[in-house]
């Protein structure tokens, strides 16, 4: 029997039937409490029969929602990724009938308006941001307005899950021979599904497109690959986008914004679409000279490659050459060997090395649940304790390997919110690392690139995060900070991947257990730099095109990413791809605000210099700072007011245009 943690209330046992069951008895138990709030007089408003009674049901909505829509992204069982998603859908469109509800917002209104309280500084960020929200929706304009905004968001809200839903379900397959595959390790080949006539079947899944497009010497083969990936979901999900600009656009004209992009930054700490634009400009033209340097280094790689293979040279550096040429740059520039560096990160050695690290620097104790009740077999499941007092504060899920049907890419999922409940008990927040790393085979264990060893730091820093944030109301848990901030915790703590310490204590070779050697390790740490310019120029580049069409009424992504693409990445689209069609974060909550990225990396990098760097990467002084100045708030402060707390001055750009290998 599968051990139920205490304090968890999620249940993966759930059956098609019982997950379309309790969706439609969430939104009524929901309606029942908006219903309350929304007919009470302006004379009757009370804290509890308002506010409080909303955050409570804020605070179980969210949980028992985790448990319908989530499985959508993790099921093995197709029928019930559907069932999910049919789910999600519903709830959906239920949270947009109720952020559109205007008796509950003319009361909330009402009740600020009379004063009652007094309230705590917390409850007051709640209020005020209800009421913020509840304008942005339209809520204070006329009718026949809000409706027609109300279509427009369920229409949005069904496009953003059609757009996922086809992500997650694309399952493309291309078959190449042994020599087709030159270039890659033995293992790799042997790794792959064979076809009845002995062919390697390669998926588009990052186990297989990375390392190909990485390490595959045969051009055609590269090619073949990235055309296929860059045309996932072409047909379906090129309108979805184009159509969801348009609807964004449409609605910003409504509520009064110039632009959706302008629309979105209110509520950013960029607070402007201005701001973002010369922000992102700015650092294009610092980087310029970086990136130029950068294919330039590339293209006499590839001249004098295709002179001793005998390929035809064209010239110049295509997408599928691009992350080929980045390789072959840290392998002879630097001296770093990716295959070799990747049998130095088995998996369990790995885990284990940051899990301890995350302890140690945080003040917490992890302790891994055994037969855990999970939605999977690979599934391991911890409870997170505060070293200081003894309590759980949350758990964790680590969901790490490819399966059909899964999320393709790493992210953190936050399922239980921390925050208080209507009887003024606490609960424990629970999340979910998914990723899709390499599976052993016969011949070795996981092996990680080290690219994936930081892609596991950052992924669990939003995990901690999650479970680090005690705050009282769920609209304020774990990462609802500012978008633009909440990558900084967790770039902050990717850091610790280029320090020599936490990397020998999560690494040693898979067969003798062996050493990375200081050799091996500086040659890593100095590949930091390689390829810079072409690195942050492409994060430019989706972040233009994001905001670009964010500022548009209508959009042509396709010609408008391959316009940008030459221009700022100085690398053309391969004709017949369109990128932006796999582009989740568009569809994902990350519309007009994957800037956020570079954003928040100035401050990730202020924080690690200014404390970690100077007083040691290992102080659990500094680490318990950060976790009480950073983590600990969740949403109920400013992020610029955290970073102050932690800094103790404003933040600036120094730390993070040196990292770049630029001066201010």
């Amino acid at each position: 029997m599968a051990a139920v943690a205490e304090g968890v209330k999620l249940n993966w046992n759930l059956s098609t039937e019982e997950i379309l069951k309790r969706t439609d008895e969430l939104i009524e138990r929901s309606s029942k409490v908006y219903d309350a709030v929304g007919a009470l007089k302006p004379e009757e408003l009370t804290y509890e029969n308002c506010l409080k009674a909303l955050s409570d049901d804020t605070a179980e909505y969210h949980t028992a929602k985790s448990n319908l829509d989530f499985p959508q992204h993790v099921s093995t069982d197709k029928e019930i990724r559907t069932a999910s998603t049919e789910a999600d859908r519903k709830l959906s469109e239920f949270e947009v009938e109720v952020s559109m509800r205007k008796d509950v917002f003319d009361n909330l209104v009402a009740f600020k308006e009379r004063n009652i309280g007094p309230l705590s500084p917390e409850a007051s960020r709640v209020l005020e941001r209800l009421i913020k929200l509840g304008k942005r929706n339209g809520l204070h304009l006329p009718e026949e307005v809000q409706k027609e905004i109300k279509a427009i968001k369920s229409r949005m809200s069904s496009l953003e899950i059609d757009f996922n839903k086809n992500l997650n379900e694309e399952n493309t397959i291309l078959e190449f021979t042994n020599e087709e595959l030159a270039g890659m390790q033995e293992d790799f080949i042997n790794s792959l599904e064979k076809t009845d006539a002995g062919l390697n079947k390669v998926t588009l899944k990052y186990p297989h497109y990375f390392p190909i497009t990485r390490k595959a010497s045969n051009p055609k083969t590269r090619q073949r690959i990235e055309y296929a990936f860059n045309r996932r979901c072409i047909q379906e999900n090129t309108p979805i986008l184009e159509e969801l600009v348009e609807l964004r656009k449409k609605m910003a004209d409504l509520l009064g914004y110039p632009t959706h992009a302008s629309y979105i930054t209110e509520l950013r700490m960029s607070k402007t679409a201005e701001a973002v634009s010369s922000f992102l400009s700015e650092l294009c033209s610092k980087l310029r000279p970086l990136g130029d340097a950068d294919l330039a280094e590339m293209l006499s790689l590839k001249e004098a490659e295709c002179k001793e293979l005998g390929h035809e040279y064209d010239g110049k550096i295509n997408y599928w050459d691009m992350r080929y040429y980045m390789t072959m740059v840290e392998e002879k520039k630097y001296a770093v060997d990716q295959n070799k560096l990747k049998e130095y990160f088995p998996l369990h050695i790995v885990t284990k090395g940051l899990l301890d690290i995350y302890q140690e620097l945080l003040g917490l104790r992890f302790e891994e649940i055994q037969n855990p009740h999970v939605w999977h077999k690979d599934i391991q499941m911890f409870s997170v304790k505060d070293v200081a007092s003894g309590d759980v504060i949350g758990y964790f899920y680590l969901d790490l390997f490819p399966r059909e049907g899964k999320f393709g890419h790493a992210a953190c999922f936050g399922l239980q919110p921390g925050c208080l409940l209507a009887d003024g008990t606490r609960q424990l927040s629970v999340a979910a690392m998914v990723a899709n790393f390499t599976r052993a085979t016969a011949d070795h264990p996981s092996l990680l690139t080290h690219q994936e060893v930081e892609t596991f730091f950052h992924e669990f820093g939003h995990v901690m995060h999650q479970i680090c944030a005690k705050t009282n109301f769920a609209l304020f848990s774990g990462t609802h900070v500012e978008r633009d901030f909440v990558e900084a915790p967790s770039q902050m703590l990717e850091n610790w991947c280029w320090e020599k310490e936490p990397l020998h204590r999560m690494s040693a070779h898979y067969k003798d257990s062996s050493a990375l050697t200081d050799e091996m390790l500086e040659k890593l740490i100095a590949s930091r730099n390689a390829n810079t310019g072409v690195f942050n120029l492409r994060q430019i580049l989706l972040a233009t095109f994001d905001q670009t069409i964010h500022t548009q009424a209508k959009a042509n992504t396709a010609e408008i990413f391959s316009k940008l693409s030459s221009e700022i990445l100085r690398i053309p689209s391969t004709p017949g791809t369109n990128m932006p069609a796999s582009f989740g974060h568009l569809a994902g909550g990350y519309d007009a605000q994957y800037y956020g990225y570079l954003w928040s990396e100035v401050f990730s990098m202020d924080m690690f210099h200014t404390r970690f760097k100077k007083e040691g990467i290992m102080n659990p002084i500094v680490g318990l700072d950060y976790r009480k100045f950073i983590l600990q708030p969740g949403g109920t402060l400013d992020a610029s007011e955290m970073l102050k707390n932690f800094l103790s001055r404003e933040p600036n750009q120094d730390a993070f245009l040196a990292s770049k290998g630029l001066k201010n």
